[in-house]
């Protein structure tokens, strides 16, 4: 594996989960692959399961591990090409890709879409980036368009607590304060499709994903509909993407609740956290059995400990 930015670089993803339950059980078992190495964290954005999780599952593996965030410890990247860098940004990212990749072996990079540029976003301009100056295998912490660790922790899950091969996965929109990236959706899409569940979207009118993410879901306005005989149901926000960062008005309650869970056939409840509570998921669902929130973190280490693993037998 050179690198980890999408479902697309996982291979065969059924084996890929094998392989991360058997990382799960043998954790210890590859405590000296990394010895020597050292991995680099650079975060444009807050983070605190990616960043933890990443850091550790990198320690697991004996590697040494950098975290920068880019947006205040260091000097000010300009990604534009061409760019006449006479104003607030000091340096270009064809140097510090450069640098970075002579530091480290292998280089995680988180940055979240501004919402304002579609096209800007959807086109990954920092990622790409960063895959094109660093000579250093790279894994997304999550971009503009997908999160690969949050999802492929999500397929661990599930793979972890399904009671049928082909389970029924809901993943239901939920209402927020603020605009949100389509980033998580997007991704949990593609890997839940691309895992053989039965995947079904449900949203209100106006937030449908971009069609290269829901390719293989039905898609469903009527969420006790989509509800019905569900065996997960993913929980996220997500702000539209035909009319891109806004967030259309939705009139119909679109909050999750017990009473709404009786549909389904006692489906586990997901989210990638941090959630607000009692805003997109009550009290009730969160702190009740029926929540894989808490195993869904726990797995946020194994999906990084797999794929550094795969990296570094890959590279060595």
């Amino acid at each position: 594996m050179k690198q980890f930015t999408s479902v697309a670089d996982a291979g065969n993803v059924s084996e890929l989960i094998s392989e991360a339950l058997t990382v799960k059980i043998n954790g210890q078992e590859n405590a000296d692959l990394g010895k020597g190495k050292t991995l680099a964290l650079l975060f444009l954005n807050p983070s605190l399961r990616t960043r933890m999780s990443t850091q550790k599952a990198a320690y697991n593996l004996g590697m040494n591990v950098i975290v920068v965030n880019l947006d205040k410890d260091s000097w000010q990247i300009e990604f534009e090409e061409g760019a006449v860098m006479n104003s607030t940004k000091s340096e270009h990212i064809k140097e510090a890709a450069g640098v970075v990749s002579q530091y480290c072996d292998i280089i995680g990079v988180r940055c979240f879409p501004g919402l304002v540029d579609r096209n800007k976003d959807y086109n990954e301009e920092i990622l790409n980036s960063f895959l094109k100056y660093c000579n250093k295998p790279l894994i997304s912490l999550e971009s503009g368009t997908r999160h690969p660790l949050q999802s492929f922790a999500d397929m661990i899950t599930i793979a972890e607590t399904k009671k049928k091969e082909e389970p029924k996965v809901v993943l239901a929109w939920a209402p927020h304060v603020k605009a949100l990236p389509q980033a998580v959706p997007n991704s949990f899409a593609e890997w839940a499709v691309a895992s053989g569940a039965e995947v079904v979207i449900t949203h209100p009118e106006g937030y449908e994903l971009d069609e290269q993410f829901s390719k293989g879901a039905t898609i469903e306005y009527n969420q006790n509909k989509a509800l019905a005989d569900a065996d997960y149901v993913y929980v996220k926000n997500w702000s539209s993407f035909t009319n891109y960062g806004e967030m259309p008005e939705v009139k119909e309650n679109w909050l999750l609740t017990m009473e709404k869970l009786k549909l389904t056939n006692a489906a586990k409840v997901m989210h990638c956290l941090p959630v607000r509570r009692n805003v997109e998921l009550p009290d009730e669902i969160l702190d009740s059995a029926s929540s894989l929130v808490q195993h869904q973190a726990g797995n946020r280490v194994i999906a990084a400990q797999t794929i550094l693993k795969k990296i570094l037998e890959s590279n060595s």
